[in-house]
């Protein structure tokens, strides 16, 4: 019998008021391990409204004692985060070393958000008139809410719950129903550092939970992360509800090789951010544009690297694990055959060879295509999987002109040394982040992630900065305190003597 996981509402596990319910999956295994409950606009309603309870007291608490808080849930997260590694590779597949790099991740937003009173100080200005002084302050919006995608079930969620908590908010996440176990593992872990009850909360649901989040009065913010249609139905909608709104989309990566780049450590570079995470990311690079003259040579190393990898259950030690569910699976196997239709090479067959685990694990095998046609779907689309494409180009304009005219913004790479090259292409592309010899250039914490054009809805930004930004709003207050000597009426504007 399988065990059924609840919500988290005011500090609590919660069963709710819907009856419905999703599998949730061992990718490695191919069985249904537990089932994880549907909330209805109810359960979304009663978050809500504990949210918004608990928002008052916990606008008030000080700043200090809300920076003791995280400080210690930023202790408990790191010295069990073998615990929540286990859980991740268990529901989403990945391996256990990149469930550790997801949670390293996380933890340096939360380090991030333990300094946050630095960035909430105001501006203050003395004297802007006889008499009169100007400052301003940053507070928090009150309820917010979190939708976060199966892929980084955990550090997408720390991307924005520390940095919303430790402003003054109190929030509700949606993880998502695919792999839900992480968002209550750390519910219940910020309980045990001290938070009060209702200033975190977790419905667990499908459109009919996120739709009401995205409506409900009484929610302020929403913060999103997943695919590009779902992002701009998401900004979309939470906006015309008078909402604030950052919803980041998805990507198409590309990593633009030069002939003098270093072919050994570019050809790492590919394999690493193309099967990292099995592809399930969205700053994998999912195409390599290399210039003719080293296209062969650089076909042939990444070749050689693959043949190295396992793939199979993320707790055997092996290098890539399973994709998230058996659908998913085979709509990037797809991808392979219609690779072939389209004329382009298939180097590296993913379905083929053996793999590491229970036959009836959700399978596929890094994948090459060498030779795309920029009109192949294999290119256009968002494959989401181990599927690295190699588009071969005459020149680094030939190169930036494909990435400039993609209707992706996210992230981007160049390899090469020559420094003239990597400058004039940082200020050229047209992505919002680029890496130099860094194949996957997510930002650290105290910088903000956000890509441009179809990729991010809105011009908030994840984190750092922005983070704090979009989780506060300023108030400007204007200010006479009169001299007791002064006296008289004056129905004008005030003067400068």
């Amino acid at each position: 019998m399988t065990t059924t996981l609840d919500h988290w509402i005011n500090g609590a596990a919660s069963a709710g008021e819907s009856t419905r319910t999703a599998p949730v999956y061992d990718p490695a295994k191919g069985i249904v391990q537990k089932e994880v409950r549907l909330g209805s606009v109810a359960d979304v309603g009663a978050a809500v409204a504990a949210a918004a309870a608990a928002f008052p007291a916990w606008n008030e608490t000080s700043i200090a004692r809300r920076q003791q808080v995280m400080f210690a849930f930023r202790e408990l997260l790191n010295s069990r985060k073998g615990e929540l590694a286990e859980i991740l590779t268990s529901e989403h597949g990945k391996v256990l070393s990149d469930a550790g790099g997801e949670i390293a991740r996380g933890l340096e937003v939360v380090e991030f958000a333990c300094g946050i009173a630095h960035l909430t100080k105001g501006d203050y200005s003395e004297n802007v008139s006889t008499g009169v002084d100007v400052y301003t302050v940053r507070q928090p919006l009150g309820v917010v809410g979190i939708i976060s995608p199966f892929n980084f079930p955990a550090m997408v969620p720390l991307w924005f719950f520390p940095i919303a908590i430790a402003a003054g908010n109190t929030v509700v996440l949606k993880p998502s129903e695919k792999d839900p176990s992480a968002a209550i593992w750390m519910a219940e872990l910020f309980a045990e550092a001290g938070l009060p009850a209702g200033v975190f909360n977790v419905v667990h649901g499908d459109k009919e939970a996120v739709d009401a989040l995205l409506t409900h009065p009484d929610v302020a913010s929403i913060s999103f992360v997943g695919s590009t249609p779902i992002a701009q139905y998401i900004y979309e909608t939470a906006s015309a509800n008078g909402k604030r709104v950052q919803a980041l989309g998805g990507a198409k990566n590309h990593m633009l090789v030069l002939p003098d780049a270093d072919l050994d450590l570019t050809a790492d570079a590919a394999v690493n951010a193309g099967f990292g995470s099995a592809g399930e990311r969205c700053m994998a690079i999912s195409v390599v544009l290399a210039v003719d003259s080293i296209a062969d040579e650089l076909v042939a190393k990444i070749t050689e690297r693959m043949a190295g990898l396992t793939t199979g259950d993320g707790r055997r030690s092996c290098d890539m694990g399973p994709l998230i569910t058996e659908v998913h699976r085979d709509k990037v196997a797809s991808y392979i055959d219609v690779a072939a239709t389209d004329g382009a090479t298939v180097v590296v067959d993913g379905r083929d060879g053996e793999f590491d685990g229970a036959a009836e694990g959700f399978w596929l095998g890094p994948t090459l295509i060498d030779k795309v046609p920029l009109t192949s779907s294999v290119y256009t689309d968002e494959i989401f999987g181990p599927v690295l494409s190699i588009v071969r180009v005459s020149s680094y304009e030939e190169g930036l002109g494909i990435i400039n005219d993609g209707k992706y913004g996210n992230g981007t790479a160049i390899f090469t040394n020559d420094g003239g090259a990597a400058r004039r292409f940082q200020r050229e592309v047209q992505v919002g982040m680029v890496g130099v010899n860094v194949p996957i250039p997510v930002p650290v914490a105290y910088h903000s992630f956000g890509g441009w054009k179809a990729s991010l809805f809105g011009d908030a930004k994840a984190y750092g900065p922005a983070g704090v930004q979009f989780f506060t709003r300023e108030k400007a207050i204007t200010s006479r305190w009169l001299d007791p000597s002064h006296g008289g009426i004056n129905l004008g504007f005030p003067q400068h003597d």
